[in-house]
């Protein structure tokens, strides 16, 4: 009994030894370093073939390229056109943070270079669209109920293209953003004043009217606004502020909609996608 169960042991170890022989030879392999194909690149081939990827929208492989470029061609104009076309890489491949990251590096280790009016505008765009949000054509979402955190950092880097570089081919595109950036930040105001208004506390209304008002000029948000302290006074039985506000609405906005159909008439949102 004994010797036959000895004869069934299976012969397991010439098994193991091949197996782990296999296993050797792969982690072999797999610590092999990679080839690096650029390694006899000179640096406008490097470009070439970034600015390829790039234009065929393979942002992921062309953001490595440009990084490459910028150490093999470090302080020539080329390393410069490389660190902005990376950054409108890492913008069209959704990586808005690296994008305003590298933008950052640009203008603060290029201050005299002469794309820095582009920078400038670059990072106002990536900012800009930022607070776009991705799905807000599928959603309707109003702008204004966003945090305005991207759209204030849109506005100043814009506000400083416009003041450092006035004549610019940029500016003209940026000077139209900063009134959309505006009547946006006007009309975050102006949402939380009717939701105030809409829950009955009609001081709180009052104050984030005003506010709007007091700290924005000559954008559509400020005809609600005045709507909003008009109702409000006439919620609080303030009969004189009311028929002074009402005068108000009358010759600034004598077409307005607000005093016929009230909130119910802006059921399209107040801003147009760009």
């Amino acid at each position: 009994m004994f010797s036959r169960k000895l004869s069934v042991v299976p012969p397991a170890l010439p098994l193991m030894a091949a197996l782990s022989a296999i296993a050797l030879t792969l982690a072999g392999c797999s610590s092999t370093p990679a080839v690096d194909k650029t390694a006899t690149w000179s640096p406008n081939k490097i470009y070439a073939e970034a600015k390829d990827e790039a234009n065929s929208g393979a942002y992921d492989k062309a953001i490595p390229l440009y990084e490459k470029l910028e150490g093999r061609a470090a302080g020539t104009p080329l390393a410069q056109q490389a660190q902005l076309e990376k950054a409108y890489a890492q913008y069209k491949g959704g990586e808005q943070a690296q994008a305003i990251a590298t933008l950052d590096r640009f203008i603060r280790l290029h201050p005299a270079s002469p794309a820095l009016d582009y920078a400038l505008f670059l990072k106002g765009v990536v900012n800009f669209n930022d607070n776009l949000g991705i799905f807000s054509f599928i959603s309707q979402q109003d702008l204004s109920e966003r945090d305005q955190k991207a759209a204030k950092e849109s506005f100043e880097s814009f506000r400083e293209l416009v003041a450092r570089f006035p004549d610019s081919k940029y500016s003209t595109d940026a000077r139209l953003r900063m009134s959309y950036i505006v009547n946006s930040l006007a009309q975050s105001e102006v949402h939380v004043a009717r939701y105030y208004y809409t829950r009955g506390a009609y001081v709180a209304a009052i104050n984030r009217a005003q506010s709007a008002i007091a700290d924005y000029r000559d954008v559509p948000a400020i005809e609600e606004a005045t709507y909003i302290l008009y109702k409000s006074y006439d919620a609080l039985g303030m009969t004189e502020l009311r028929d002074d506000t009402r005068r108000i609405i009358e010759k600034t906005y004598p077409q307005s909609e607000y005093m016929t159909k009230g909130f119910k008439s802006q059921n399209n949102p107040w801003y147009k996608f760009w």
